[in-house]
């Protein structure tokens, strides 16, 4: 999911009574997509020593780069920034998955040598997400191409944004579902592994059924690349992000079915309700 932790979600995947922190949804999942990093910047020394202590070696943080330096900046001038941000992070760097680098929605071909010149001060060892939001870069044109060459050549993933369940339907007077069709961009889906850990990014509807009926294609999919040796990350969002540790559960079980994985452990909400 894009947090660790949400009012909403007591009683399910966090505990109804009592305080919540990050091992009750590292205890269930195992990865997270740090948005806060992307509208707070880096977190505080403390902070990341905290989650550090609190998250096992096999979970996997996947914050992204900060607006600030992706969408003021656009790139240009941020080696002292970006340093400055991982070092922050070098608690966590056994426990990185990819971090994401979100770009906005105009940020086009023309600006993708400042992304080459980010790559070349990434840290080997920590993997690397790419989403693009310029339509330049879904129409399988010279845009394209370079954008995906540039990220086969860093060993770099393109984050895969799955939008097609949330516009499935008008929100018509849903004002959350209208909300979420107004924050995500309405992008073609281009199901493109560039590297060894696919990100994809599935912003859900509230209606279940057309989540699932998304969903399915991506089951043969995901099987492929765990097959091939990949680790792709799922991330599961939904209007207003209340049913996602639901539909998530429920993504994982699917797939649980048709190729080995781990079991998926109670969430701990339930599992603190069945002792009163």
């Amino acid at each position: 999911m894009a947090m660790w932790a949400n009012a909403d979600w007591r009683g399910t995947l966090l505990p109804a009574h009592g305080d919540v922190n990050l091992a009750d949804y590292a205890g269930v999942f195992n990865a997270v997509e740090g948005n806060t990093t992307f509208y707070s910047g880096a977190p505080k020394a403390e902070t990341v020593a905290a989650w550090s202590e609190q998250a096992p070696a096999s979970f996997r943080f996947c914050f992204k780069l900060p607006g600030e330096l992706t969408h003021r900046k656009r790139l240009r001038d941020i080696d002292e920034d970006f340093t400055q941000f991982i070092q922050r992070l070098a608690p966590l760097h056994d426990r990185l998955g990819p971090l994401m680098v979100q770009l906005p929605r105009d940020f086009g071909h023309a600006e993708l040598p400042a992304l080459e010149r980010l790559f070349t001060h990434w840290p080997s060892g920590i993997p690397c997400g790419v989403e693009v939001r310029d339509p330049q870069f879904f129409h399988k044109g010279a845009a394209e191409q370079a954008f995906n060459r540039l990220l086969i050549s860093q060993e770099s993933n393109r984050v895969m944004l799955d939008v097609r369940a949330l516009f499935s339907t008008p929100a018509g007077l849903d004002k959350k579902l209208a909300v979420a069709q107004d924050e995500k961009p309405k992008v073609p889906l281009h199901v493109l592994s560039t590297a060894v850990n696919p990100v994809i990014r599935f912003i859900g509807h509230f209606d279940d059924a057309i989540n699932q009926a998304r969903f399915a294609p991506w089951i043969e999919r995901l099987i492929l690349w765990i097959k091939q040796g990949k680790r792709p990350f799922l991330f599961v969002h939904t209007p207003d992000n209340r049913q996602a540790p639901e539909l998530a559960q429920s993504f994982y079980r699917q797939l649980a079915e048709r190729i080995e994985l781990p079991s998926l452990a109670a969430f701990p909400g339930e599992r603190q309700e069945s002792l009163f």
